[in-house]
């Protein structure tokens, strides 16, 4: 087994997820390459040094331009804010280095276009994190699909809703500033590339956004707080997607139901070991959705846990796109989701707010 020098940039909530991740995935996977942590990048270099102590790195640094430089480093995770994203991986894929990066790929469409250019100029891995995908849930209703057991798809409806701006009282922060920190920029990302991935391209589609609060204690609120897609995917079916910070009571509410012309499936993230499974056959009188429990009948289930129904969690999407990015540097070949799936997701943001501003439908330009 080779050893690998990993970079990580920013050390907060996800810095956090991508350190275990990284300490853990070897084990887990018995993975071709085991990663080696070098170097951490925060803002301050207090912070960074904690964040080496507490996760583990060699050493930590106040720079993100010193880690990319850094020889030890081989390979770099950008875990920051999504405004940093387009300098750190252009630097990185500069000095030849492959790069993971969480979601959205930048902060606009033209860092998305920009970051895919760097990285295919390159030729180095590159992959974007949508961890939710992963979960051996969603990878299993992938293969339903593929399989045809709910024969051709004619409607899907998707969502991501939580609730962590529902109260109108809540003070203005950062996350009430700026397009980007917006629901449709920081939620809405997740569950597209989910419908991307359950559904394939969508040709055309309609859009409302809003602000729910547009005041709060200590500011206004420039960004938007949900917003639905009305959709057609080039498949023909219709769709229809819904993200919201304001829905009350929601948590993870990253959930989709999928109708087919021999069944239905449904899956809600607030229970991510479950899809409950719809099939039109047999008597009508015994007909109905079935509950499946997870286990190590499916996808990336068994390398956590030998007990079916025991369930895996959030931090182990994440040691999955770990063993991903691991695997495509090891390979040399592409891993989905590349930057360009990741462009495909900020193509689709955009066209909802154009779509949003001239109450048309518009058709989604091909990546």
């Amino acid at each position: 087994m080779s050893e690998i020098g990993i970079g990580l940039v920013g050390g907060g909530y996800m810095g956090k997820a991508h350190a275990v991740a990284l300490s853990a995935v070897a084990a887990i996977f018995d993975t071709a390459l085991r990663p080696r942590l070098e170097v951490v990048a925060a803002t301050t270099r207090a912070s960074a040094s904690r964040y080496a102590r507490v996760y583990g790195f060699a050493r930590g640094t106040s720079d993100w331009r010193d880690l990319v430089a850094d020889p030890k480093v081989q390979a770099v995770v950008i875990a920051s804010p999504q405004s940093t994203h387009r300098a750190i991986a252009e630097a990185a894929f500069a000095a030849g280095k492959p790069v993971f990066c969480e979601k959205p790929l930048g902060a606009s469409l033209e860092d998305a276009k920009a970051m895919v250019a760097a990285a295919e100029a390159s030729g180095q891995p590159n992959m974007i994190g949508f961890n939710y995908v992963r979960t051996p849930a969603t990878q299993f209703v992938r293969q339903l699909l593929a399989d045809g057991v709910i024969g051709r798809v004619t409607w899907f409806r998707g969502e991501h809703t939580e609730d962590f701006l529902s109260d109108p009282d809540a003070p203005a922060t950062w996350r009430t500033m700026g397009r980007a920190n917006g629901c449709m920029g920081d939620l809405a990302p997740h569950p597209i590339n989910c419908m991307l991935a359950l559904m394939g391209p969508v040709a055309e589609l309609s859009a409302r956004i809003e602000t729910v609060h547009p005041t709060r204690p200590g500011g206004t609120v420039d960004n938007d707080d949900h917003g639905q897609l009305m959709l057609r995917f080039t498949s023909g079916a219709m769709g229809h997607l819904y993200i919201s910070r304001t829905a009350t009571g929601r948590k993870m509410g990253y959930a989709y139901e999928i109708h087919g012309t021999k069944g239905s499936i449904r899956f809600d993230q607030e229970d991510q070991n479950s899809v409950h499974l719809y099939r039109a056959e047999g008597p009508e009188a015994t007909r109905g959705f079935t509950r499946i429990l997870t286990g190590p009948a499916h996808p990336d289930y068994l390398p956590f846990c030998q007990g079916p129904g025991h369930g895996t969690g959030y931090q182990d999407q994440i040691i999955i796109e770990a063993r991903d990015f691991l695997k495509a540097i090891y390979s040399g070949q592409p891993v989905w989701p590349t930057f360009r799936d990741g462009l495909a997701v900020s193509q689709i943001i955009d066209t909802a707010y154009q779509a949003s501003d001239d109450g048309r439908w518009h058709a989604v330009p091909e990546v």
